[in-house]
């Protein structure tokens, strides 16, 4: 099976590993990235003969038509920005494409592309990385055991294990990407429906094990991409929220109140820049931080089962550095569950062509079993909605 890889980035390579040491029957992997070294950088990391580079823009249809043509599944782990016209180029080429995606506009354009991509027999799976992505896949599965669903709750952080000064974070992903989860409306359901509240709004405490306690968790764009649509009319209460150490939303919320997440150019004494490039910049750069990141994940079911049985059940995964290969836990988080739409579609055990929401063709049991054989710790508990979890 070929596979076409554009990026070279963190969640790029840990795509790239798994395509290379855990999928069944890869014969070959191109990697498309403009940046050398990075690319040298993954060459040296992987010592594979069945990878290769090609250095490039990603929206040079000369250069991608011919690769798109040759690969089984093109995978995206460039910013959300591309992937609208990625999917277009992976239709004309015939070849299965899926996205880490993070945008609901640029999910809704792929989407548009459903009967071309139905007609072309293959498949574009758009949002595949943690969240939006694994979270949707596991809420959709808890949900979808029940006769009757009254909540389902899903909430995800990645965070450093150990807090750090100025903001008890430090980079685990785009920042870019971070900055549009933190502004743009969250999408839940309320009352069997759709609506829309705040980022950063509704503050709760929640709890994990230790050394971790009392963390917060807040809403923020895009967690759930297609999921809440999917389960309209059947869910009467779903939503997302980003889990963090206490104080971070405060202090991300008076960066947005003064003005720091807006996109407008301003004049100064060097030229023009918009306050978000500033803050990307400054962030990028500020909270780049040193030591182990860790990823939280808790999706939690309140229903019945058969016989009006009331249940809660619940998904939780603590994942943590992966030392041997040295694979932060985001990347293993966001990389792997990718790599892994990637293997079932290359293969044909997932054959949906169109347009696909992620939780409607990947059997959440099936995720959660090839994540344990990569060393992902996944809990499952269940209990009377009235315990504590």
């Amino acid at each position: 099976m070929k596979y076409l890889l554009l990026g070279a980035g963190l969640q790029g390579t840990a795509i790239a590993h798994d395509l290379l040491n855990q999928a069944e029957g890869t014969t070959s992997l191109t990697v498309v990235d403009g940046n050398t070294e990075s690319l040298d950088n993954l060459q040296a990391r992987l010592a594979d003969p069945r990878l290769h580079t090609a250095k490039g823009d990603v929206r040079d249809s000369e250069l991608m038509s011919p690769l798109m043509a040759d690969a089984d599944v093109a995978i995206s782990a460039v910013n959300y920005w591309f992937n609208a016209d990625l999917a277009a180029m992976a239709v004309s080429g015939k070849t299965h494409f899926l996205d880490l995606g993070g945008n609901n506009d640029i999910v809704a354009r792929e989407f548009e592309l459903n009967d071309e991509a139905t007609a072309a027999g293959i498949t574009i799976v758009p949002d595949c990385g943690l969240a939006p992505g694994l979270a949707g896949i596991l809420g959709y599965w808890l949900a979808d055991n029940l006769e009757k669903v009254d909540s389902l709750k899903l909430r995800v952080g990645g965070l450093p294990a150990k807090p750090q000064p100025p903001m008890n974070y430090k980079v685990v992903f785009s920042v870019q990407g971070l900055i549009n989860e933190y502004i743009e409306p969250a999408v839940v359901i309320r009352g069997g429906k759709l609506q829309t509240v705040p980022s950063l709004s509704e503050l709760e405490t929640l709890v994990f094990p230790a050394p971790f306690g009392e963390l917060e968790a807040f809403q923020t764009s895009g967690g759930t991409s297609t999921l809440p649509r999917t389960l309209a009319g059947r869910v009467p209460d779903l939503d997302y929220k980003t889990i963090r150490y206490k104080g971070h939303c405060a202090q991300f919320k008076l960066l947005y109140d003064l003005g720091l997440c807006d996109s407008k150019l301003r004049e100064g004494k060097n030229g023009s820049m918009s306050p978000r490039e500033m803050l990307v910049q400054l962030m990028d750069e500020k909270l780049d931080l040193p030591g182990e990141d860790v990823v939280l994940l808790q999706a939690e079911v309140v229903g019945y089962e058969k016989g009006d049985q009331a249940i809660r059940r619940t998904v939780r995964i603590i994942d943590h550095h992966d030392h041997t290969h040295n694979i932060t836990a985001m990347m293993r988080m966001t990389g792997y569950p990718a790599a892994i739409i990637a293997q079932l579609l290359a293969s044909g055990e997932i054959c949906a062509p169109g347009t696909k929401e992620q939780e409607l063709i990947v059997p959440g049991d099936r995720m959660i079993e090839l994540l344990r054989q990569r060393g992902v710790e996944i809990e499952i508990f269940e209990g009377n909605p009235g315990e504590p979890a």
